[in-house]
């Protein structure tokens, strides 16, 4: 479990650096470079998720809840997960809906996995993801202001957005079948 969350404490920090302290992420861009700043945060970033993935695996398997129906929940949480996550990356309507696309894509998908991982590794996990995404979203607001909407540019944006969330969901169905995880079973 100390693994885990250490991977959790790194991810936050690595995250909410330069909102937290914007000082000093600013002196490690001018020490360091822009370029190779980021690289050092990606890195970290790839290191807070093996060490969760690795801490997760490890930890012992306390339930606390089961709750078979919830698979079908978490499933339909993810395709709107999917769906709001990718939605960042087109100037669809999508966009123009929802002021944080890419975090409340991560809330569904954290809520949705709390609700079919019901021992306590699961809740550390996907409770501390849902609670930085919140955070995440305050400190934007907080620090950007209400603004405005981007205009959503037209049909290509919207249809284009919707084959990459058909892939991607595809992938991560793929994906947890290959890790052994059956998305449409529960237990």
């Amino acid at each position: 479990m100390l693994l885990l969350i250490l991977g959790l404490a790194l991810w936050w920090a690595a995250h909410l650096f330069k909102a937290f302290a914007p000082a000093r992420r600013a002196e490690l861009e001018e020490r360091l470079g822009l370029g190779p700043t980021r690289l050092l945060m990606t890195g970290l970033l790839v290191l807070s998720v093996l060490l969760m993935t690795i801490g997760y695996q490890q930890a012992d398997y306390i339930e606390l809840w089961y709750a078979p129906w919830a698979v079908h929940l978490n499933n339909l949480l993810m395709v709107v997960a999917v769906v709001l996550f990718f939605a960042g990356g087109f100037a669809g309507h999508m966009r123009h809906w929802v002021r944080h696309p890419q975090l409340s894509g991560f809330k569904a998908w954290a809520v949705g996995h709390l609700l079919v991982n019901g021992h306590v590794a699961g809740i550390v996990l996907f409770g501390g993801l849902l609670a930085w995404a919140v955070v995440a979203m305050i400190l934007i607001n907080k620090r950007d202001g209400k603004g405005p909407k981007p205009e959503p540019t037209g049909m290509k944006a919207n249809l284009m957005h919707a084959g990459v969330s058909v892939v991607a969901f595809v992938v991560l169905i793929g994906a947890h079948t290959w890790l052994g995880v059956s998305p449409f079973r529960g237990g």
